[in-house]
């Protein structure tokens, strides 16, 4: 393949990524400042704060079913067509939310409407990210295949830098004018955005992994029915292994902003700069560690990622406590931005290399999203929860935090490293009555 059609690839991944994780995590942080006061009023301002948290995770549990869908789309027709579906999908319900009258204006339809825009937003990233990954790992080399894989992994810490930046100009206006309109731009100018990733993905060819499935005729009728029949363990692993990608990230990215600016004092523009600072070192260690990955393999550098995370969980919390602007950047930047780094670059390009091609997409959407739904939407509102019953404390956070490293850590000790090995070689299926059988078998 020559250079300049991988380039357009990559930028194709990497950019509808951002925007669609641009979107995605907009509502997360807006919600933590805003909708709790124009959306979800409530006389005690933590109930609405559980109620913003709450309609956050809603998404999260509607991306798997999104995930199904799209990822059925994307293993029948092609990863091309599915991702202009979702990017379309992503782009639609965010601008409407930057349009929606608020509590005070229509009553209760205000948080009805936000709420099926967000399981609108749900539907679109549930299909969004196994496209995006396997459009950078379905066309690399197999000696580049960790770097090509970590790209679209990029995406999700650009989009979060993107909100960040936007919500934290919008932050600088006086406070009436930020509640009642400068919230409102960074959904609004995000429909320029869309367009122009769409115009990007318009360019690029279909996958030569889906190439090859359309010339062998061995597309599936049903691809998740294949996934659940044969694949039904790798979908177990890679659920496990997303679970210290996702919590500890929603904790140090979202819970942090209403944690540290109600509990510890911190201005909300302090902590979404720091933020910000932790996803670009995020950013730029992603392809760092994804290209360590093709020399030592992608589970030293998961294992040695996830452990850090096991490791650093109380110390993260005691360094919050100190109150010092600095220790909290520092605090973040550590968890953020160098232990998380080697997990997530990773994690995509390891989950592709355990399923068949043909149902590729269905097999690592399903992993992820379900991961996500489980241990991502509930982090901030877990978090919230151990607090309010712990009276404050962070313990039960920070035992939180380790308790999902070590579910990972479970899950990952069964993953064979394919780091090696060509994309697809045929992966051995085993029906789950064969397997049954044949552990019956083993134990008489």
């Amino acid at each position: 393949m020559d250079p300049k059609q991988m380039r357009k690839v990559w930028i194709a991944s990497l950019v509808g990524s951002s925007i669609e994780w641009f979107d995605y995590f907009l509502y997360g942080t807006v919600a933590a400042l805003v909708f709790n006061q124009v959306f979800f009023v409530t006389e005690d301002p933590t109930v609405g704060l559980l109620l913003a948290y709450a309609s956050f995770a809603l998404a999260f549990f509607i991306r798997p079913f999104g995930g199904v869908i799209f990822s059925h789309i994307g293993d029948r027709i092609g990863r091309k067509k599915t991702l202009v579906i979702t990017l379309s999908l992503m782009g639609i319900a965010t601008f409407g939310m930057g349009l929606l009258p608020t509590y005070q204006a229509i009553g209760v339809w205000a948080p009805i409407l936000l709420i099926t825009l967000r399981l609108v937003q749900g539907l679109g990233i549930g299909g969004e990210w196994g496209g995006a990954l396997l459009l950078a790992v379905e066309y690399a080399p197999k000696e580049k295949r960790g770097l090509y894989g970590a790209i679209p992994q990029m995406g999700v810490t650009i989009g979060m830098v993107m909100g960040t930046v936007a919500l934290s100009i919008m932050t600088l206006l006086p406070e009436g004018s930020f509640m009642t309109w400068g919230w409102r731009v960074p959904f609004l100018l995000s429909a320029i955005l869309v367009l122009f990733g769409l115009w990007i993905r318009k360019g690029i060819d279909e996958t030569p992994s889906f190439k090859k499935v359309q010339e062998s005729g061995d597309i599936p009728k049903l691809p998740i029915v294949d996934t659940l029949k044969y694949h039904w363990r790798e979908v177990l692993i890679a659920i496990g292994a997303k679970v210290v990608e996702t919590a500890p990230f929603y904790i140090f990215g979202t819970f942090i902003v209403s944690y540290a600016t109600s509990n510890l004092g911190f201005s909300r523009t302090t902590i979404l700069n720091t933020v910000m600072v932790a996803t670009i070192i995020t950013t730029i260690l992603i392809p760092i560690m994804g290209s360590l990955s093709d020399k030592i393999g992608r589970k030293k550098v998961y294992v040695a990622g996830t452990i850090g995370m096991l490791l650093f969980a109380f110390p993260y919390f005691w360094m919050l406590q100190q109150q010092s602007v600095f220790l909290l950047v520092t605090a973040t930047v550590i968890g953020l931005g160098i232990i998380w780094a080697p997990i997530t670059a990773v994690l995509g390009t390891m989950f592709s290399e355990i399923f068949d091609a043909k149902v590729r997409y269905t097999g690592i959407t399903l992993g992820y999203q379900i991961g996500a739904a489980v241990a991502g939407g509930t982090a901030p509102l877990i978090a919230t929860s151990l607090l309010l019953k712990f009276n404050g404390s962070y313990v039960p956070v920070a035992l939180y935090i380790m308790f999902t490293a070590v579910i990972s850590l479970v899950a990952i000790w069964a993953v064979k490293d394919r780091s090696n090995e060509e994309l697809d070689e045929p992966v051995k299926e085993l029906p789950l009555e064969e397997i049954m059988s044949t552990t019956e078998a083993t134990q008489i």
